[in-house]
């Protein structure tokens, strides 16, 4: 009962403080799981569709990125880069970082995505008297990226959770706020404790809205064989 209380008073007296973390945690995320999506739909085109070169970058820049932690790729942006004339805010470089991260997992989303596509219908296309461009914009694209929702919806989750390691170089998204909140009244269990209810609202939230959007969207027939 205490505990509740305690709780209580924290969420009544830091609320304000807390949303304002809550809004750069969110605003992170977005323009993040956006920019990757954009660099990963670029990286999965070159993999799938583009010559040997592009192929070579692509794919090198997907395995060093996946095989190397985001903590390290933050640092490397945060702390890395200012003796090169380079000295990017706390956000923007946790932005860039995440963007980097996300976009090379998105990749292999959409990659994978799009070579669940029978290629028969590429010839289809062509045999109409497509371009090949034309055939991957209004004929692979709208079946590849209805597919990819259920790993788009992990690739936010994550992305959500993973904003939380942008504290360590200075942002001020929600962990930060909960760290600047605890070191004043030294409730470290109970200031975490809501900070993981909110991460848990918001994405049972989220999750619910990309089911809605995965059922919307669904071509019957297109399903995953499982």
């Amino acid at each position: 009962m205490l505990m509740l209380e305690r709780i209580l008073k924290i969420v009544e007296r830091y609320w304000p403080v807390l949303l304002k973390g809550l809004g750069v945690t969110m605003e992170m995320t977005l323009i993040s799981v956006l920019g990757g999506f954009v660099l990963g739909l670029l990286l999965a085109l070159s993999r799938v569709y583009g010559n040997k070169f592009l192929r070579i970058i692509s794919t090198g820049f997907i395995e060093i990125i996946r095989g190397t932690p985001l903590l390290v790729q933050l640092f490397i942006l945060y702390f890395g880069l200012p003796p090169y004339g380079v000295s990017p805010s706390p956000f923007t470089a946790a932005i860039i970082g995440f963007i980097i991260n996300s976009g090379a997992y998105q990749a292999e989303y959409l990659r994978g995505s799009i070579l669940s596509i029978n290629r028969n219908q590429m010839v289809a296309a062509r045999s109409l008297g497509m371009t090949r461009k034309q055939a991957i914009i209004h004929i692979i694209m709208p079946q590849a990226l209805r597919r990819v929702i259920p790993a788009w919806t992990n690739e936010f989750i994550y992305l959500l959770k993973y904003t939380s390691l942008a504290y360590i170089v200075g942002a001020p998204e929600l962990m930060a706020q909960a760290k600047f909140i605890a070191s004043r009244n030294f409730q470290f269990f109970e200031v975490y404790l809501v900070v993981a209810v909110i991460y848990l609202a918001v994405i049972l939230v989220f999750t619910w809205l990309f089911g809605l959007l995965e059922k919307k969207v669904k071509i019957p027939g297109l399903e995953w064989v499982r």
